[in-house]
Protein backbone atom coordinates (compact mmCIF):
# COMPACT_ATOMS: atom_id res chain seq x y z
CA UNK A 1 0.00 0.00 0.00
CA UNK A 2 1.30 3.44 -0.94
CA UNK A 3 -0.14 6.77 0.17
CA UNK A 4 0.72 9.91 -1.78
CA UNK A 5 0.39 13.53 -0.67
CA UNK A 6 1.06 16.40 -3.06
CA UNK A 7 2.07 19.91 -2.06
CA UNK A 8 3.54 23.05 -3.59
CA UNK A 9 0.69 24.25 -5.76
CA UNK A 10 -0.48 27.84 -5.83
CA UNK A 11 -0.96 30.97 -7.88
CA UNK A 12 1.91 32.20 -10.05
CA UNK A 13 2.32 34.68 -12.88
CA UNK A 14 3.10 33.52 -16.39
CA UNK A 15 6.83 32.94 -16.76
CA UNK A 16 7.21 32.00 -13.12
CA UNK A 17 8.18 28.72 -11.49
CA UNK A 18 6.79 26.27 -8.97
CA UNK A 19 8.03 23.01 -7.54
CA UNK A 20 5.50 20.35 -6.67
CA UNK A 21 6.31 17.63 -4.17
CA UNK A 22 4.72 14.23 -3.74
CA UNK A 23 5.52 12.55 -0.45
CA UNK A 24 5.00 8.81 -0.38
CA UNK A 25 4.53 6.47 2.55
CA UNK A 26 4.93 2.73 2.48
CA UNK A 27 7.99 0.59 2.05
CA UNK A 28 6.98 -0.47 -1.45
CA UNK A 29 7.37 3.06 -2.83
CA UNK A 30 10.73 2.14 -4.35
CA UNK A 31 9.09 -0.59 -6.43
CA UNK A 32 6.86 1.77 -8.39
CA UNK A 33 7.30 3.99 -11.38
CA UNK A 34 5.96 7.45 -10.66
CA UNK A 35 4.08 9.96 -12.76
CA UNK A 36 2.59 13.41 -12.66
CA UNK A 37 -0.78 13.98 -14.26
CA UNK A 38 -2.83 17.13 -14.59
CA UNK A 39 -6.46 17.95 -15.25
CA UNK A 40 -7.21 21.40 -16.64
CA UNK A 41 -10.69 22.86 -16.03
CA UNK A 42 -13.27 21.11 -18.18
CA UNK A 43 -10.72 18.74 -19.72
CA UNK A 44 -9.61 15.17 -19.21
CA UNK A 45 -6.68 14.19 -17.02
CA UNK A 46 -3.41 13.78 -18.93
CA UNK A 47 -0.01 12.33 -18.13
CA UNK A 48 2.73 14.95 -18.31
CA UNK A 49 5.83 13.34 -16.79
CA UNK A 50 7.00 9.90 -15.70
CA UNK A 51 10.05 8.49 -13.94
CA UNK A 52 10.96 4.85 -13.55
CA UNK A 53 11.44 3.02 -10.29
CA UNK A 54 14.52 3.10 -8.10
CA UNK A 55 17.31 0.75 -9.11
CA UNK A 56 20.79 0.21 -7.72
CA UNK A 57 21.96 -0.80 -11.19
CA UNK A 58 20.37 1.72 -13.49
CA UNK A 59 19.55 5.38 -13.42
CA UNK A 60 15.86 6.23 -13.54
CA UNK A 61 14.58 7.24 -16.95
CA UNK A 62 12.12 10.05 -17.54
CA UNK A 63 9.60 10.99 -20.18
CA UNK A 64 7.52 14.10 -20.81
CA UNK A 65 4.49 15.21 -22.74
CA UNK A 66 5.33 17.54 -25.60
CA UNK A 67 3.38 20.33 -23.92
CA UNK A 68 5.82 20.47 -20.99
CA UNK A 69 9.06 19.18 -22.49
CA UNK A 70 11.94 21.54 -21.83
CA UNK A 71 10.03 23.40 -19.11
CA UNK A 72 9.18 20.73 -16.52
CA UNK A 73 11.53 18.29 -14.79
CA UNK A 74 10.50 15.21 -12.82
CA UNK A 75 12.85 13.75 -10.23
CA UNK A 76 12.73 11.42 -7.25
CA UNK A 77 14.59 11.33 -3.99
CA UNK A 78 14.44 7.76 -2.77
CA UNK A 79 15.98 8.66 0.58
CA UNK A 80 13.06 11.02 1.23
CA UNK A 81 10.41 8.92 -0.54
CA UNK A 82 9.48 11.99 -2.53
CA UNK A 83 8.90 12.79 -6.17
CA UNK A 84 9.21 16.33 -7.47
CA UNK A 85 7.98 18.26 -10.46
CA UNK A 86 9.96 21.41 -11.16
CA UNK A 87 7.89 23.67 -13.40
CA UNK A 88 9.58 26.62 -15.12
CA UNK A 89 8.34 29.20 -17.61
CA UNK A 90 4.75 28.50 -16.62
CA UNK A 91 1.97 29.43 -19.01
CA UNK A 92 -1.73 30.09 -18.38
CA UNK A 93 -2.52 26.82 -20.15
CA UNK A 94 -0.63 25.00 -17.39
CA UNK A 95 -3.48 25.87 -15.01
CA UNK A 96 -4.81 22.56 -13.70
CA UNK A 97 -5.09 20.25 -10.73
CA UNK A 98 -1.86 18.27 -10.59
CA UNK A 99 -1.77 14.69 -9.32
CA UNK A 100 1.06 12.29 -8.62
CA UNK A 101 0.58 8.58 -9.11
CA UNK A 102 2.44 5.32 -8.50
CA UNK A 103 2.28 2.37 -10.85
CA UNK A 104 3.84 1.17 -14.08
CA UNK A 105 5.00 3.31 -16.98
CA UNK A 106 5.17 0.24 -19.25
CA UNK A 107 1.48 -0.61 -18.82
CA UNK A 108 0.27 2.92 -18.18
CA UNK A 109 -1.67 1.72 -15.16
CA UNK A 110 -1.31 3.62 -11.91
CA UNK A 111 -2.68 2.06 -8.76
CA UNK A 112 -2.16 4.82 -6.25
CA UNK A 113 -3.06 8.50 -6.51
CA UNK A 114 -2.63 11.61 -4.46
CA UNK A 115 -5.45 14.03 -3.72
CA UNK A 116 -4.19 16.68 -6.13
CA UNK A 117 -2.85 20.21 -5.81
CA UNK A 118 -4.13 23.26 -7.68
CA UNK A 119 -1.78 25.25 -9.90
CA UNK A 120 -3.09 28.51 -11.34
CA UNK A 121 -1.04 30.57 -13.77
CA UNK A 122 -2.20 34.13 -14.38
CA UNK A 123 -1.45 36.01 -17.58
Amino acid sequence: QVQLVESGGGLVQAGGSLRLSCAASGRTFLLYDMAWFRQPPGKERESIATITRFSTRFSSSTSYADSVKGRFTISRDSAKDTVYLQMNNLKPEDTAVYYCAAGSTSTGKYEYWGQGTQVTVSS
